[in-house]
């Protein structure tokens, strides 16, 4: 059963552009973009399942998570979108557009390939149960719980994103963390659907990422064979955030190309 997604619709005319985030975003994060791109076209931003304003659900397949996008596409009558979707995100897009293609203009694929991955995440989801148990007061705290798990201080605040107000005073986790937690093994799996996506594709990788390495090409273009692949060069795998400007460029350069 699909879970009615949250989003923020800029609206606008045109096929409209769908941001999905990666694990542990949100459509938050993509408010800046989000903002440069609705000058040219409409934006649909959404929160997936046990993430952002979202509704908490168990089960994290892609499959799922692309019910729940295809039934947000329904209830907003677009019969077609492009589709951006960053590392999760983009596997789910990949999912949808192998499983309803018809529904799809194209896809953005950023800093993912359509492969299952090994499993990275224990000291995040270590550092995210440590602040959920030690009740922060405030996000001075709430860095110093993550900081004993989480040394990056760049992926702390990432993370500290899905940080609200609870009724308490203090600061709890939005996100369905047991959901997400129990879902991740499907999480780590390759794309739903057994098809190839033959629509056009745009795949942007980070230069210093190790999400899409060189060894990983030959199946993406398997699974999507009409794929455009750009390196940001200085880019790590939050591409979007590294470098956004080369990324908003290289986004809007490829959809002008569709619709010229």
């Amino acid at each position: 059963m699909s879970v009615e997604l949250n989003y923020h619709d800029t609206g606008g005319e045109g096929t409209p552009l769908v941001v999905v985030h990666g694990l542990l975003g949100s459509a938050d994060n993509w408010r800046s973009h989000v903002k440069q791109w609705q000058a040219r076209r409409r934006v649909v931003a959404v929160d997936l399942r046990n993430h952002g304003r979202s509704p908490h659900a168990e089960g994290m397949s892609y499959r799922e998570m692309a019910a729940d996008l295809l039934a947000l596409m329904d209830r907003l009558a677009i019969d077609k979108a492009h589709l951006l979707g960053h590392s999760m995100g983009g596997k789910v897009v990949i999912s949808l557009a192998r499983l309803s293609p018809q529904r799809v203009a194209s896809l953005i694929v950023a800093d993912i390939a359509p492969q299952a991955y090994g499993h990275g995440h224990d000291a995040i989801f270590a550092g995210l149960r440590h602040l959920q148990r030690g009740n922060p007061a405030n996000r001075r705290e709430a860095d110093e719980l993550l900081a004993e798990h989480v040394e990056e201080r760049p992926v702390r605040l990432f993370l500290a994103t899905n940080l609200e107000r609870a009724e308490s005073g203090g600061l709890a986790l939005r996100i369905g963390l047991d959901q997400i937690e129990a879902g991740y093994p499907d999480i780590m799996q390759a794309p739903a659907g057994e098809s190839a996506f033959d629509g056009p594709v745009l795949v942007l990788r980070g230069g210093k990422s190790h999400y899409v390495p060189d060894s990983a090409l030959a199946n993406l273009r398997d699974v999507l064979p009409n794929s455009r692949l750009v390196t940001l060069e200085e880019a790590g795998h939050w591409l979007h955030a590294d470098q956004p400007e080369a990324f908003q460029a290289a986004v809007e350069e490829f959809l002008d190309s569709l619709e010229a």
